[in-house]
């Protein structure tokens, strides 16, 4: 009778557990915030694809106008400089006087390319090919990844070698000399742009060698290294400064693997003759390369905005507002390297002969020209459109902050003040039609720095600039995205 008591008991229990189980809500309406927030980061990885595609074809075009510049523009440069620098005795005028600091780049960029490329004549492209044929697989990854990392640290170091020859030859003659020589840091310079050829060359060669191997096992196993730099970026903490730097990183990392891609498939169509059969054998595993990079920068990109709240939009935050050739200083894009070993492929890989070459020769260069001008007429139109979407107009000509002069304690006054230009803007020596990065302010003076502490500025909207306390005042201001100027970065925002 106990027993069956407890059954009856229990019955009813069980009845209602389980009717309480088919029958509950899960309550979503109790944390509403939480739940749409979690949709939105849905939203969020769907729009990242669109978004940074975007980003990288403005960058991509960017990069293809610096190094176009290489190829048409410069070379006119140098000449006009060279018949400038000849005339010079005739005027009686030393070369300090004579030459404008941009022909003087001009022609210590020309020659550093000549004495490359001459240089480049000594280094055997097959030997080198067969050299690395012969290595075995796991050597070649390694291989491999050590040159990835040889190429960042040449960048790095390789632009800062690069400026200071540029600043040396132009620096003005009143001021101590506080450097070694302008002939030394050129010296530097040819040597740094020769052996960063050379490292690009094994790039290709080692890419090449995968491309022709029997079972394409290295290929796999380097376009699945790609993958590693997920595990190493999206469990990081990043702030939009980071993200700006690994977008800016993986736009020049991706355009120079487009250049080694164009190496690899000149080098090949050459062995078979131009053989165009050959050139649809190629084209799978160029779009396997390629599809690895495309798949790697979504993916890593997306969970990097998802881990730290990034919205998709941040990409419009970015914009590229000046010349063209700032681009190699501020991206980290150093086109003279690339630029020496593309010519030295090129010769070695087509022969012109006859006048019918020449002709042929010279409608390329032609249309090389008319490709880069076009290039930067579209890059400025649509930096022109993003900064009118974006109501950037006005910051664009703003006096930053540091470089105010200093003025004495005035009534604030109700009328608005009119936006001045930007000093780096008016000081440009050729102010050519082309769209790159934002102009870096100008340095701190000792006029500035020692600026009355009761009237602080007012921050520009987006800036993380704070007032500087008088023994910090010789030291660097905290730099954001205005102002970075290192390895794989920009200036404040990029379209």
């Amino acid at each position: 009778t106990t027993k069956c008591s407890t059954c009856i008991f229990k019955e009813p229990s069980l009845l209602r557990f389980m009717c309480a189980e088919l029958t509950r809500g899960y309550f979503l309406e109790h944390d509403e915030a939480k739940y749409t927030e979690r949709r939105e980061r849905v939203y969020t990885c769907m729009r990242i694809p669109k978004e940074l595609e975007k980003l990288m074809m403005f960058g991509i075009f960017l990069c293809l106008d610096a190094f176009l510049y290489v190829f048409t523009l410069l070379p006119l440069r140098t000449l006009l400089a060279f018949l400038r620098l000849l005339t010079m005795p005739c005027c009686g005028h030393s070369v300090s006087r004579f030459l404008q600091p941009a022909q003087v780049c001009d022609l210590l960029k020309g020659l550093i390319m000549v004495l490359c490329y001459f240089m480049m004549h000594y280094v055997d492209y097959a030997m080198m090919y067969h050299l690395i044929r012969g290595q075995s697989v796991i050597k070649l990854y390694i291989i491999y990844n050590m040159l990835e990392v040889a190429d960042r640290l040449f960048s790095s170091f390789g632009q800062d070698i690069l400026d200071a020859l540029y600043w040396t030859a132009t620096e003005p003659k009143s001021r101590k000399r506080a450097h070694i020589g302008v002939i030394p840091h050129f010296i530097m310079a040819v040597f740094y742009v020769f052996l960063h050829a050379i490292l690009i060359m094994v790039q290709a060669s080692t890419l090449n060698v995968a491309f022709n191997s029997h079972n394409k096992s290295l290929l796999t196993i380097m376009m699945s290294n790609n993958f590693v730099e997920i595990k190493g970026s999206v469990f990081k903490k990043f702030e939009k400064n980071n993200l700006f730097q690994m977008s800016n990183s993986d736009i020049k990392e991706r355009f120079t693997n487009y250049i080694l891609l164009l190496i690899v498939c000149l080098r090949n169509m050459e062995q078979f003759s131009w053989n165009s059969d050959h050139l649809w054998v190629l084209l799978p595993d160029v779009l396997m390369v390629v599809t690895s990079e495309v798949a790697v920068d979504v993916v890593k990109h997306a969970f990097i905005t998802k881990f730290n709240d990034i919205t998709a939009d941040v990409s419009r935050d970015f914009a590229y507002t000046d010349y063209s050739d700032s681009v190699a200083r501020r991206m980290g894009f150093i086109p003279l390297p690339l630029a020496v070993l593309l010519i030295r492929v090129v010769m070695s890989s087509v022969k012109i002969q006859g006048a019918l070459s020449s002709v042929c020769l010279l409608l390329f260069y032609l249309g090389m020209i008319t490709l880069k001008v076009l290039n930067s007429i579209v890059l400025l139109g649509k930096s022109c459109h993003y900064v009118k979407e974006a109501k950037m107009e006005g910051k664009l000509f703003e006096r930053p902050n540091t470089s105010a002069p200093k003025q004495t304690p005035t009534k604030p006054s109700s009328e608005p003040k009119m936006p001045q230009p930007s000093p780096f803007i008016t000081k440009q020596p050729t102010p050519r039609a082309s769209t790159s990065l934002p102009p870096e302010p100008p340095p701190v003076t000792k006029e500035t720095s020692e600026a009355p502490p009761e009237i602080p500025p007012n921050p520009v909207e987006g800036s993380s600039e704070t007032p500087q306390s008088p023994e910090l005042k010789h030291r660097a201001p905290k730099k954001d995205l205005l102002e970075i100027d290192r390895f794989t970065i920009c200036g404040n925002r990029i379209l």
